[in-house]
């Protein structure tokens, strides 16, 4: 663990000097720790680049990795520890439903809980469904609940949005009218344009343009930039919406998507201020499908 600690602190600074300093070891006790690792491992971590020895790239990648675990136990010690006195709630959330959905709602739960803390992470698509240290996380579409509790808090509903600048600027009279636009799609959300433009009557309808995004937050922004149009979610994006960031040009053809859900760790500690929050975010959410069209 003491040449892990080392190792760490040695990737991140531009010299084992340096280390040395932040760590208050000499030069020589942070070369020997290195040297035990690297003989652990079987591969050298460090390269000399004129006088200094830089980290190799996979040793970057590497310390990364630790850097992390050693968050995580430190985490796990303030919050299982005797001292801990916190009210802390780790949320893992997808980026687009933290930014969109989750996030502006928190200041209208800290008026009503001012004791508690909320600490926002984000998840890609692209990532392993769970990963990494949480107290709830959520997740859209189908999960395998396995060792968690689940609390479903909503559905989404696809539909066409655009900015209301380029709206106004060029408004469309009809889906077909679609066809004089540039669309924006999102990597992560793999045919939502032909799935919308089915439910529209309109599946042989072709664009200008077709611009590609890797993630759906990117082409999000996109949209609101006045780029084209793209196909959103609600409720996830009704506060973009309501603040007229964006506007559902379309909003009486809209087709169901994937369903959020609140997934809680069977085996963690249920404290009074985790349930008060897990029952404000299903009220949020049953007041969204409420008013959502």
């Amino acid at each position: 663990m003491h040449a892990l600690r080392v190792f760490e602190v040695a990737a991140r600074a531009t010299s084992f000097t340096e280390a040395a300093k932040e760590l208050h070891l000499t030069h020589g006790a942070v070369s020997r720790q290195i040297a035990l690792l690297e003989a652990a491992l079987g591969q050298s971590l460090f390269r000399k680049e004129g006088q200094r020895m830089v980290a190799t790239p996979h040793a970057k990648a590497f310390a990364r990795e630790i850097s992390q675990a050693f968050d995580h136990i430190g985490d796990a010690a303030q919050r299982y520890g005797k001292r801990a006195t916190e009210k802390v709630i780790r949320v893992n959330a997808p980026a687009t439903m933290a930014m969109r959905w989750l996030i502006p709602r928190l200041t209208a739960f800290h008026a009503l809980y001012r004791g508690i803390e909320v600490r926002v992470s984000t998840a890609f698509s692209t990532e392993p469904a769970l990963k990494g240290s949480f107290d709830v996380a959520i997740r859209r579409g189908s999960i395998e609940a396995g060792q968690y509790e689940v609390l479903p808090l909503y559905t989404e509903s696809n539909t066409v949005i655009v900015s209301p600048a380029l709206w106004q600027q060029k408004p469309l009279k009809s889906v077909k009218d679609l066809a004089r636009t540039i669309w924006l799609a999102a990597e992560t959300r793999p045919g939502d344009w032909e799935s919308w433009l089915k439910m529209a009557g309109q599946p042989d309808l072709r664009p200008v343009q077709v611009l590609r995004f890797d993630h759906f937050f990117v082409c999000q922004q996109a949209v609101m930039d006045g780029l084209g149009y793209g196909v959103g979610p609600l409720p996830t994006l009704s506060n973009d919406i309501r603040q007229q960031r964006l506007h559902a040009p379309f909003p009486e053809v809209s087709l169901r998507g994937s369903c959020f859900q609140a997934l809680v760790p069977l085996d963690s500690d249920k404290p009074r201020h985790l349930r008060q929050f897990l029952d404000w975010l299903q009220a949020q959410a049953g007041q969204e499908m409420a008013e959502s069209p």
